[in-house]
Parts: C-alpha cells; sequence; structure tokens
C-alpha cells in the first residue's frame, strides 16, 4: 500500500539510494551533512528536526529501517532503505507530477521594488548577490569534481552541472540588471 509522503521523504530516500543502500545506512546527522552538502543546491535542506520527524514517518511505514549502535554512553540509528523503500521511491519517481519549481528569490522581490531604493543601493545589493552566487558556485563546482565521472553517480553529477549552469544563467542576469540601471 503506498503511503502519502512529502517531496523531502523522497529527498530522504533518494539519500539513501545514492549512498548506495549499504547495509551500514547512515544516522540522522549523516543524513544532515549529505543533505547540506548536496540538496541545498537545488532542494531545501531541512533541519535536524525535519529530518527525524521524516526518518520516523519513513520507519512508521517500513520504507526505511533503523539499527541501534553504541559508542560509550551514546547510542544513535543508522538507517537503511529498505525494499519496501526503494519501491515506493520508484513509483514516486514514475508517477509523481513534473510540478513547475516555485521561485523564492529574495534578490528578485527587492529589486522589484528597487524604485523604493537609491540606484547605487540596488547595484550594492546586486554585487553582494553577485559575490555570494560565486562563492556558491564555488562550493557546487567542487561537489561536481568530487563526483568525478562515475557511472554511480552520472545522474547527480547532471544535476550539479544543472546547477553549475543556473548559477552562470544568474550571474548574466545580474550583469544585465546592472547595466540598465
Amino acid at each position: 500500500m503506498a503511503h502519502s509522503l512529502s517531496t523531502t521523504s523522497y529527498a530522504l530516500l533518494s539519500l539513501l539510494v545514492i549512498d548506495g543502500g549499504s547495509d551500514e545506512g547512515m544516522t540522522g546527522y549523516e543524513i544532515k551533512q549529505r543533505a547540506d552538502f548536496t540538496l541545498r543546491f537545488y532542494w531545501v535542506s531541512p533541519a535536524m528536526s525535519q529530518i527525524y520527524t521524516e526518518l520516523d514517518r519513513l520507519l512508521s511505514h517500513s520504507y526505511v529501517a533503523a539499527v541501534e549502535e553504541t559508542s560509550g554512553k551514546r547510542t544513535s540509528k543508522r538507517y537503511r532503505i529498505t525494499p519496501t523503500g526503494r519501491e515506493a521511491l520508484q513509483a514516486w519517481l514514475h508517477r509523481s507530477e513534473d510540478d513547475f519549481p516555485v521561485l523564492k528569490h529574495p534578490i528578485a522581490l527587492r529589486l522589484m521594488l528597487g524604485a523604493m531604493m537609491d540606484p547605487d543601493e540596488v547595484r550594492a545589493m546586486l554585487d553582494r548577490y553577485e559575490k555570494a552566487l560565486a562563492e556558491r558556485r564555488q562550493e557546487l563546482e567542487a561537489v561536481r569534481e568530487m563526483l568525478g565521472d562515475r557511472e554511480e553517480v552520472a545522474y547527480p553529477a547532471r544535476v550539479a552541472e544543472w546547477g553549475l549552469s543556473f548559477f552562470d544563467s544568474e550571474a548574466a542576469t545580474i550583469n544585465r540588471v546592472r547595466d540598465s540601471l
């Protein structure tokens, strides 16, 4: 029976699949690290509390299995995707809608109100954004380089390339807007 899950749940399942579905699995903290390293470029990287909420939901549907491990006084759980979870992820991949992305762009929102700002303020805002964009692009370039040309991560590499193209397009847009001021 298919259960209704959030896209974030499917994103977490995907992180467990990309991990190769190893027997070792990943802790919630490791999943958060992986999400921060990868998902943040194209999907919202969930907060730790949201990760554990989603993992509990996935556990309740038997989409993931958890094994407790103890190190000293500390006990943690390692999660891995189950065959049922893999089936649910496959079904979602083949049956989910190709929704148009929702753009939440604070710079574009502020630019829309640029008439309420001094043109130098608008330029400074665009300059700051361009600098931050270049830094983020550099981070994603490092991810792309880390992925290399290995077949098992060819699709994550394609997504990284898509992200790099997005950053390049954003930089070109910044320049066009700044030139028009």
